[in-house]
């Protein structure tokens, strides 16, 4: 492999940040291919970084290669160590990476705003005679949001009714950035109890990392007379990025109604009156099945064992 190709793929590696991010690709006059990576969004008071990668695809040398970034468009905004980046030269087939790095003011309202970027580079003829110098303009958009983006999702069986466990389901998600100690707490109506936690905790939530959280409701024995709403509040404590401690709640209302005479589970099991048959007979799969009715069940399995011996 070319060593300069090597190196090129080393540096590409080396200065490319996250997945999430958008990237432009140019080309400019004797064989420059640049390349210029950049967050999909950045939050008010965060840092963001603008990484560069250029390469010389021509057989010419190049020299007195410069980025100039000029964010006054941007009210406020700080470059933190540099905003230029300068190669003195870069010759065939060789490539050159860096960083910018950038940091959002708090007060900046949220919208999507412009850095331009002055490049320039100076060809030299038959890698002999530097050529004028040629310029171009490049524009990079920064997108800005107001605050991090932490969702909860729930699902759940549109009603339920008594004598039974359905399922819980809950997700969490960071749009936006890591979340730390992170603590989730469900707090049920009094007629519902919980197989399983009611509380969870995380010491860390990886942006854009999907945490999936599964329990059962237990449902009182008693029947009903008419359907009613069961209320679950779901709250949701974290530690954002910059160190301030968060909350999220949210309400999940679940109808609890009259059993019908037949039902179908979530599973696939059947209630037939008090009687459930479920989709196949093991300790994992009987779900909420009165003693009464599980007795009923298993004297007909041995009766029909008995049949088929004498047969």
């Amino acid at each position: 492999m070319n060593l300069g190709i090597f190196f090129g793929l080393i540096g590409l590696m080396m200065f490319i940040p996250s997945v999430y991010a958008d990237t432009l690709i140019k080309n400019f006059e004797g064989g420059m291919d640049l390349e210029i990576t950049y967050p999909e969004k950045i939050i008010v008071g965060r840092e963001g970084i603008i990484s560069v990668l250029i390469k010389n695809n021509g057989w010419e040398e190049k020299q007195d290669i410069h980025f100039q970034f000029d964010g006054t468009s941007i009210p406020g905004l700080m470059f933190e160590s540099k905003d230029t980046i300068k190669i003195e030269k870069l010759t065939e087939t060789g490539s050159y990476g860096d960083n910018i790095k950038i940091k959002i003011p708090e007060e900046l309202n949220p919208g999507t705003y412009f850095i331009n970027i002055v490049y320039s580079q100076v060809l030299v003829e038959n890698n002999q005679n530097p050529q004028e110098p040629i310029f171009h303009n490049i524009a990079i958009p920064v997108d800005v949001k107001s605050q991090p983006s932490v969702s909860i999702t729930t699902k759940t069986p549109e009603s339920i009714f008594t004598n039974a466990e359905f399922p819980f389901e809950i997700g969490i998600i960071s749009n936006d950035i890591d979340i730390s100690n992170v603590k989730l707490k469900v707090i049920p109506p009094n007629e519902i109890d919980f197989r399983g936690e009611t509380q969870h905790s995380f010491s860390k939530i990886d942006k854009n990392q999907l945490i999936e959280i599964t329990s059962r409701m237990i449902t009182p024995i008693n029947e009903v007379n008419s359907e009613y709403k069961l209320p679950f509040e779901i709250i949701l404590e974290y530690t954002d990025d910059i160190g301030n401690e968060e909350k999220e709640s949210q309400t999940v209302s679940v109808i609890l109604r009259p059993r019908t005479f037949m039902e179908l589970t979530t599973e696939g099991g059947l209630w037939i009156g008090d009687f459930f048959i479920a989709p196949y007979i093991s300790i994992g799969t009987i779900i909420g099945i009165p003693a009464g009715a599980l007795f009923s069940l298993l004297i007909k399995r041995k009766t029909s064992s008995k049949r088929k011996k004498k047969n």
